[in-house]
């Protein structure tokens, strides 16, 4: 089979690798890639934004199936343009994406159907937001309703600081048309966790659960970030809330999508808080996470390409997804100045070391050749992954790896999977 993997990011270089192992794949392409994709796929230079484009480019490699990472060309409706000429791809539809482009629809479909969440308001009007948040006791959530790369959330302390977010969103218009209306949230106290699905439509198929670091520092300090690491599975996920999350959460929302005459089939990404009331929805995403991908996919034993054929032919039934039983932890590499700004051009050295090493994994994000020369090419760089008997060794692997990459400005978190070593 010929195969399409639409992105360029960490998340896109795990999918195509595990996509790459099954023995159905006989060859691999990437829009637009990286230079780690470039490793095993073919890469074409297209704007995963022009839906014709790739559409066209599709049907001249005669893709048997189009994986569709990002959620920016979901969104931008490129399932739909796929569908409508009987093109083959893995991904929901805009409507559906709008489950993660508009954070107040999904929220409005939750109250709907008794999907445990926070209590929220959505404001238009700063005048409004400002007086509820007056009325409010602190910490609050405040939230653009839409894409923001991860960026768009911020948990305010005090009254000043949710003050200072709404103006973020709706006077200075920091994310643009994203952010011209807001929910301001209640804060819910817990470990967070992130637990992702399979689905055709009308049953869910969840993967194992994985905690990412949002945050740029250790000690979860600093701005919000796209995620600087992960593991994967969660020891405090117990047997009876992984239940409880599969059944309260995301099978009553593919079942009230359905209701409301909307098909869900691709992946659902539960962010989730786990509160002395039970799980809740802090979000929800369309598609595989990152980084959380970059540690779930080292343990996937299952043909993922088999898995994505029959979640497209609505055919799960039956379908138990298997696992290595090692634990795995990611470290994302940034570059400086990230989340701010980032820097391009940057030599990177050392990969070729850290490849040897065994049960080590090297996922590129923003990465190029220039000359000849590995380098950088925007914020997060790379995903360095590893597996182990236990905790303690995925990270100790994880780690060598990293310091044996070196490139100037080179930024991470040392603290990825620390807390559930102890």
């Amino acid at each position: 089979m010929r195969i399409l993997v639409i992105g360029s990011g960490g998340r896109e270089h795990a999918l195509a690798w595990k996509l790459s192992e099954s023995p159905q794949v006989d060859d691999l392409f990437c829009v637009p890639g990286n230079a780690g994709m470039a490793e095993i796929a073919t890469c074409q230079k297209l704007d995963i934004m022009d839906n014709d484009g790739l559409l066209k480019f599709a049907k001249k490699i005669k893709a048997d199936l189009t994986v569709v990472g990002p959620e920016l060309p979901l969104v931008n409706g490129l399932v739909d343009c796929f569908s409508q000429e009987r093109v083959t791809v893995f991904g929901p539809t805009s409507v559906v994406a709008r489950l993660e482009g508009s954070k107040i629809f999904a929220k409005e479909l939750m109250v709907k159907y008794g999907i445990p969440t926070g209590k929220s308001r959505t404001f238009q009007d700063r005048g409004q937001a400002i007086r509820y948040i007056g009325e409010s006791s602190p910490p609050v959530v405040i939230k653009a309703d839409g894409l923001a790369a991860g960026k768009g959330v911020t948990v305010a302390l005090d009254r000043e600081a949710a003050r200072e977010a709404v103006d973020l969103c709706l006077v200075k218009r920091a994310f643009g048309q994203s952010g011209q209306q807001i929910l301001i949230e209640e804060f819910l106290e817990g470990q967070e966790v992130s637990l992702l699905a399979f689905s055709d439509g009308e049953r869910v198929v969840p993967m194992e659960p994985a905690q990412d670091y949002k945050r740029i520092f250790d000690g979860d300090r600093g701005p919000n970030t796209g995620g600087m690491g992960s593991y994967c599975p969660v020891p405090f996920v117990s047997p009876h809330i992984y239940q409880e999350i599969v059944e309260k959460i995301l099978q009553p929302t593919i079942t009230a999508l359905g209701e409301e005459g909307i098909k869900y089939k691709g992946v659902i990404y539960g962010g989730l808080i786990l509160t002395d009331e039970g799980p809740k929805v802090l979000e929800f995403n369309v598609r595989f996470g990152d980084p959380e991908t970059q540690a779930i996919l080292p343990r996937l034993k299952s043909d993922l390409l088999e898995i994505m054929i029959r979640t497209v032919e609505e055919d799960l039934e039956g379908v138990e997804l298997q696992w290595s039983p090692e634990s795995c932890v990611s470290v994302v590499l940034a570059s400086r100045g990230y989340p701010e700004s980032s820097t391009k051009g940057v030599s990177i050295y050392g990969l070729e070391e850290a490849k040897k090493m065994e049960s080590v994994y090297l996922f590129h994000a923003a990465t190029e050749r220039s000359n000849g020369e590995l380098v950088t090419d925007g914020g997060r760089v790379l995903a360095v992954s590893a597996l182990g008997k236990d905790f303690q060794e995925a990270r100790r692997k994880a780690y060598l790896a990293v310091d044996k990459i070196t490139f100037e400005g080179m930024q991470f978190r040392r603290d990825i999977a620390a807390r559930v070593c102890g």
